[in-house]
């Protein structure tokens, strides 16, 4: 591909991650309304679609104040790091066969590193602000996420074995003839709590838990630092919809990608608000988990599971390569 052709894919990706990005705060709000019965967003535009936007100027204009007892040049960097790290990790998901930034042959594993790089955000964000909220909220934070990405780790192994390779696009053509949630639906359970863990999403919201931290490891933030760490969440929360849909649900294969290829960002478009949708209905249903539960939850409950699935993985790739 030509460098002009992927400066094009890489624009359209931030464009659309940050789109969809919005679309996911309103989407999450109405649906959270209809779920608790109440009203959602509602005054700002048709079905309260502006709401977003008038959300953005507030928070655009709000003071962007740095405390004066904080590590100024940590606390300044450490909004941007999660934000560039998570948008980074779209490079190598595939959106239609062949259209992709970087087709890396260990492509997962680069977008885990880039996921758990984002851990370095929270962490100095949590230490630079100079509170004992932030302070232990990001603890909170290093422990769940470096715990979890265990499991997040172990949930795909069943699908690179099943797959025979690292390459997304690869996986996604393995995926044909037998979306792999079938074979792998206990891989996809794990991914899936250990996804929410990673984004720290309710009921994982523990570095952030507002009833006993205040805010957690944003508490000092304002203005525009504060909206990255909020926008991060939400692409977050989209990047791991999308690579759950393009290692369990077939990623951009759809009927008639082959006689029409740009159909393929359409079905993993819809694949990944499908997975958004399960991420709120957990929101909107589940309280959130004690801490010390949370941490025993994932080392004696999801990780002999993710151990088990890889057993289940590995004895089907002999099956089937036999």
């Amino acid at each position: 591909m030509s460098v002009t052709g992927t400066l094009i894919i890489i624009v359209a990706v931030l464009v659309s991650a940050l789109a969809i990005a919005g679309l996911n705060i309103w989407l999450e709000r109405r649906l959270l309304g209809l779920w608790q019965d109440r009203y959602g967003p509602n005054r700002v535009g048709p079905f309260g679609l502006l709401q977003v936007l008038a959300d953005m100027i507030k928070i655009f204009t709000k003071e962007d104040w740095i405390p004066p007892f904080a590590d100024k040049p940590v606390f300044v960097i450490a909004p941007g790091i999660i934000v560039v790290t998570t948008l980074i990790a779209f490079a190598v998901i595939p959106f239609a066969p062949g259209v992709e930034v970087s087709g890396l042959d260990v492509g997962l594993l680069f977008f885990l590193a880039m996921s758990s790089l984002g851990v370095y955000s929270v962490v100095l964000a949590g230490w630079s602000s100079d509170s004992k909220y932030t302070l232990i909220g990001g603890l909170r934070a290093v422990a769940q996420m470096l715990g979890y990405e265990v499991y997040l780790g172990l949930s795909v192994m069943g699908v690179v074995m099943l797959a025979g390779s690292f390459h997304l696009r690869v996986i996604v053509e393995a995926q044909g003839s037998l979306w792999f949630c079938i074979p792998q639906f206990l891989g996809l359970v794990i991914f899936l709590v250990a996804g929410i863990a990673e984004a720290h999403r309710l009921p994982f919201d523990l570095p952030e838990a507002e009833s006993e931290l205040v805010a957690g490891y944003h508490s000092e933030y304002s203005g525009m630092k504060f909206a990255l760490f909020f926008m991060a969440e939400y692409i977050k929360m989209i990047a791991v919809s999308m690579i759950g849909s393009t290692l369990f649900l077939g990623g951009y294969l759809g009927p008639f990608v082959d006689q029409v290829p740009w159909l393929g960002p359409v079905y993993l478009f819809l694949k990944t608000m499908f997975m958004l949708f399960i991420l709120i209905w957990l929101r909107a249903t589940f309280p959130r988990f004690r801490y010390d539960r949370l941490m025993a939850f994932g080392w004696k409950i999801l990780l002999p599971l993710a151990l088990v699935n890889v057993a289940i993985a590995a004895v089907i790739a002999v099956l089937v390569g036999g």
